[in-house]
């Protein structure tokens, strides 16, 4: 399995950034992918996902700012970031993960996940 992430950069703060994921060799049906973040000291957050089912879930902070979608192939998964902060700026990971009975696909459950990319950075600055 190899992600690949692309779209990262630097914006002020106010602007959009789209971040993309490229997705090759997943082959589970039920499955989580998304995004997480890390920010230079700090621990690992959940931004948004997506699961097999179609639904989506975004952590409380980027709420009503970022989108998670896919393609019907399921080979890209992209992020698009509006009304960015100063405190979005992180290395942002796709990561991608089977879903097995029980679990739930949430932003906190992508943290854990099995495959992920090498990162995008984003910066939000002025």
């Amino acid at each position: 399995v190899l992600l690949v992430e692309s779209g990262g950069g630097s914006v002020q703060p106010g602007g959009s950034l789209r971040l993309s994921c490229t997705v090759s060799g997943y082959t589970h049906s039920s499955y989580c992918m998304g995004w997480f973040r890390q920010a230079p000291g700090k621990e690992r957050e959940g931004v948004a996902v997506i699961g097999s089912d179609g639904r989506t879930t975004y952590a409380d902070s980027v709420k009503g700012r970022f989108t998670i979608s896919q393609d019907n192939a399921k080979t890209t998964l992209d992020l698009q970031m509006n009304s960015l902060k100063p405190e979005d700026t992180a290395m942002y990971y796709c990561a991608a993960t089977p879903l097995l009975f029980g679990n739930r696909c949430t932003d906190a459950f992508i943290l854990s996940a099995l495959y992920r990319g090498q990162g995008t950075r984003v910066t939000v600055s002025s």
